[in-house]
């Protein structure tokens, strides 16, 4: 088992009051119940059923309806079938999956638990991002306690079922969250994406079949389990039901997590919630989703935060992660810093991703020195059109929509550098 050994005292001193994390501060809070109920009195179809019924869709980004997801792991195969967990939580404004990961790793193997029932999977790998070493060191203790406990390994629970966890440690590319990347590093190759078809669920890690879900996605599955599907969708909307874990930063009083139903307004999150901005500052701007999803105004931030309602406002939920700029802020530096890192990130394999996100860097980069043309602003949405679905994988799609959005909303911005030969916003952040 993965040993992280630098930061084991420091987990045995900082959980010495709350034992939530280890697994007999979480049995007592009626922790693998549900796993139990899932393996001893459900058949791997009624789990599904439920899990479908349940309306859950995947919280890694794309949404995807979970239960439906899991009905495509082949029933009859000679193959072997296996599980991901992707906890490469590499979004910029998204860090729900590290505090499920430290706060929670019994609730997350539970769920993988769940999970492997319903699909007969007989080993589920959990590729954890490369910097969260601490979560990954919680995750290991967990792990190694519920092999000794017997809720892994042979016969799970004195079951016929047996189920196996390995975790892996990547090594810091954005690219390895993006699903059929992360089994190419999971297999030790360069996190470049693969064509689709073959999917997962067919041809996945090491060839065979395999399901991938993300860490908050698994943590909700032991809740629906447990209380059923009608009570999951007691939560959110008709069509996002369930709650999610908000991630709020930037220019907020209170930034941090928040677990509240799909379809909580955007404004109620940042303005009670989080606590507003700072005594006289206004918003300028809100990402709703991590660094991928296109921006919002001020004006347009009483959209109920599920998928429905932001696609008519062009934009998406995505990992959650809501990252607030108050009026100091440059729009074209905030561009700036998301074109520096999608051009930084790109695999390189598909030509429109590895040109596009160059250019587009270097367009920002002129316009915040002042040499920027009114032509610029042109190319850059000529440029990031022909980026958007044109791709292998989303990440394409991911560095053009933030441009976009920005010249939708805040134009001016750019103008405003054109015109004056500088930034016209001396109280921005610094590059």
């Amino acid at each position: 088992m993965l040993k992280v050994p630098y930061v084991t005292n420091y987990l045995s001193e900082h959980f010495a009051e709350d034992d939530y994390p280890t697994l007999e501060g979480y049995l007592r809070r009626g922790g693998y119940a549900a796993a139990r109920k899932a393996i001893t009195q459900m058949t791997p179809d009624q789990v599904i059923d439920v899990v479908k019924a349940s309306g859950l869709q995947g919280r890694g980004g794309a949404g995807f309806p979970t239960g439906l997801k899991w009905s495509f792991m082949p029933k009859t195969t000679d193959k072997p079938k296996y599980l991901a967990c992707n906890a490469d939580e590499s979004e910029p404004g998204s860090f729900k999956d590290r505090i499920l990961l430290e706060r929670a790793p019994h609730k997350l193997l539970e769920g993988i638990l769940i999970a492997a029932w319903a699909t007969q999977a007989q080993t589920t790998f959990i590729y954890c991002r490369g910097e969260y070493a601490f979560p990954a060191a919680q995750l290991a203790r967990a792990i190694d306690e519920a092999y000794a406990k017997g809720y892994l390994g042979k016969r799970v629970m004195g079951s016929r079922f047996s189920h196996e966890v390995v975790l892996m440690l990547g090594a810091g590319a954005y690219i390895a969250g993006e699903e059929t990347g992360l089994l190419e590093s999971l297999e030790g190759k360069m996190a470049k994406p693969r064509k689709k078809p073959p999917f997962p669920a067919e041809h996945g890690a090491f060839g065979m079949p395999t399901t991938v879900n993300n860490v908050e996605t698994f943590c909700h599955v032991p809740h629906i389990i447990g209380n059923g599907a009608a009570w999951f969708k007691g939560f959110g909307t008709e069509k996002s039901p369930g709650t999610t874990i908000f991630g709020v930063s930037g220019h907020v009083v209170r930034p941090g997590l928040y677990e509240l139903p799909l379809g909580t307004r955007l404004d109620e999150i940042v303005f009670e919630h989080a606590g507003g901005l700072s005594a006289g500052r206004k918003v300028k701007g809100v990402i709703p989703g991590g660094m991928s999803m296109p921006i919002l105004p001020a004006g347009q931030l009483d959209v109920p935060m599920a998928n429905e309602f932001l696609r008519e406002r062009k934009t998406m939920l995505g990992t959650g992660g809501i990252m607030v700029m108050d009026d100091t802020t440059c729009m074209v530096r905030a561009g700036w810093v998301i074109t520096y890192f999608f051009r930084d990130e790109s695999c390189g394999q598909c030509t429109q991703c590895r040109e596009g996100t160059g250019w587009m860097h270097k367009i920002f980069e002129r316009i915040e020195r002042g040499a920027g043309s009114r032509g610029d602003l042109e190319i850059l949405l000529d440029v990031a059109s022909k980026m958007d679905g044109q791709t292998i994988c989303a990440f394409a799609d991911a560095a053009a929509w933030p441009v976009q959005g920005l010249l939708r909303h805040f134009r001016e911005d750019f103008e405003a550098h054109v015109s004056h030969g500088k930034c016209p916003f001396p109280q921005s952040f610094e590059l």
